[in-house]
């Protein structure tokens, strides 16, 4: 007898069940929406990938993580795990054709093997939007703006997060100014990426494996405690853009965002949520040199990757349940005699633009009004004999319990 087949998806993967979709798509719907009013353009690719273009720009332990295989043809393949390199590569297929500077946004399927944690899976989307071709601090004020734009069509007030800047080259030159020469910078980032993860003695012996003496390690532990920007340009240039649009607010300078990944080389950003409770909500920052690594032209460009995951705990944690809007219409009918009218009925609030849920057999008003409820209809309509004789129903508000005559 045959194994019993397990009915779980396959650890760290996730189904969508319609009530998760409902969540899903609230996040979708703002991150779709805040693009666009910034005007970004979407685009899409292939989540299938060549091994050696993502494991050219993943470095560190990411390369580690990737789903990788070989195809039927020895094809060494890979499940991308972000949208970085695929963007790279499109940008420098057409590097000829495109016009600069380009803003694009997706949201992308992305596979990562890696430990879960609270706030991370093996599977999950991540909208990007990157500006490519632009030196000037303003495509960074744009993508910031649009994931703060986003956060808020989802519901979340200023005091519910904030986003944590820095810059990379500012930390490298208060590095410089300490005495650590410059090829060491790569093996410090790396350590501080870690603070917060570890114990300081752990960072401060990474800090020694890498070649700094002890003096090196305590200037760098002592950078570390810096309050202020006043001498980075571009941040002041940053904070000051952003008091005009209108979200400095929701910015908060501190010098221990380092972001991992040693293709950042400029101001980086994280977002968290003010209490502390969970991962990183979104994270990224300019990037001038990553189309040069897979073989392109030298390109400036900036970066936010903005996951599902943990916005999607947040939201429930900060919101409840209620926080997602009810919508639509659910329409029933107590007798086979009823079902004409019923149909006629959501078709007609179809072509005027209703979202319609039609029941498709006959049911008891009780078990009708539950059902409508929790599809999370925001109104309701239950045809009997009396209302198909009268030509008129009663459309009730699920929320008011208020009812208006609607003619069938």
């Amino acid at each position: 007898m045959a194994d019993k087949i397990s009915f779980d998806a396959p650890r760290g993967m996730r189904d969508f069940y319609p009530a998760d979709m409902v969540w899903r798509n609230k996040v979708f719907d703002a991150f779709k929406a805040a693009g666009e009013a910034a005007g970004f353009e979407p685009y899409d690719a292939c989540v299938v990938e060549s091994y050696e273009l993502l494991e050219r720009k993943a470095g560190e332990e990411v390369g580690e993580q990737l789903y990788h295989f070989l195809d039927k043809s020895d094809r060494h393949l890979a499940l991308r795990a972000e949208m970085t390199p695929t963007l790279a590569r499109m940008v420098a297929q057409r590097q000829k054709e495109l016009h600069f500077p380009l803003k694009w946004t997706t949201i992308a399927q992305c596979f990562r093997y890696e430990r879960m944690t609270k706030g991370r899976k093996r599977e999950h989307y991540q909208w990007n939007m990157d500006i490519i071709g632009e030196d000037s601090v303003l495509a960074e004020i744009e993508v910031l703006g649009a994931a703060v734009d986003a956060l808020k069509r989802m519901g979340l007030k200023t005091d519910d997060f904030k986003v944590h800047v820095s810059s990379r080259k500012f930390l490298g030159s208060l590095l410089e100014k300490s005495g650590i020469p410059a090829e060491k910078h790569a093996q410090v980032f790396l350590a501080l990426d870690k603070r917060g993860k570890m114990p300081d003695e752990e960072i401060a012996a990474m800090l020694k494996d890498g070649g700094l003496s002890e003096d090196e390690t305590k200037a760098t532990f002592a950078i570390m405690d810096l309050k202020s920007y006043e001498g980075s340009p571009e941040l002041k240039e940053l904070f000051r853009l952003a008091g005009i649009a209108g979200f400095a607010d929701s910015l908060v300078f501190d010098i221990g965002v380092i972001r991992g990944l040693s293709y950042y080389t400029g101001i980086v950003f994280e977002c968290f949520d003010t209490q502390g409770e969970f991962r990183a909500i979104f994270g990224g920052g300019r990037y001038d040199n990553l189309l040069t690594t897979i073989g392109g032209e030298p390109t400036s460009a900036v970066g936010l990757g903005f996951g599902d995951v943990v916005i999607t705990e947040l939201l429930k944690s900060r919101l409840g349940e209620g926080a997602v809007k009810r919508k639509g219409t659910s329409i029933g009918f107590m007798t086979e005699g009823e079902r004409d009218a019923a149909l006629s009925l959501a078709m007609r609030l179809r072509r005027e633009g209703d979202r319609v849920d039609l029941a498709l057999r006959p049911q008891k008003p009780k078990k009708f009004f539950s059902r409508a409820s929790e599809a999370n209809a925001a109104k309701a309509v239950f045809i009997g004999p009396d209302d198909v004789n009268a030509g008129k129903a009663r459309l009730k508000d699920l929320a008011t319990r208020e009812e208006k005559e609607i003619c069938l």
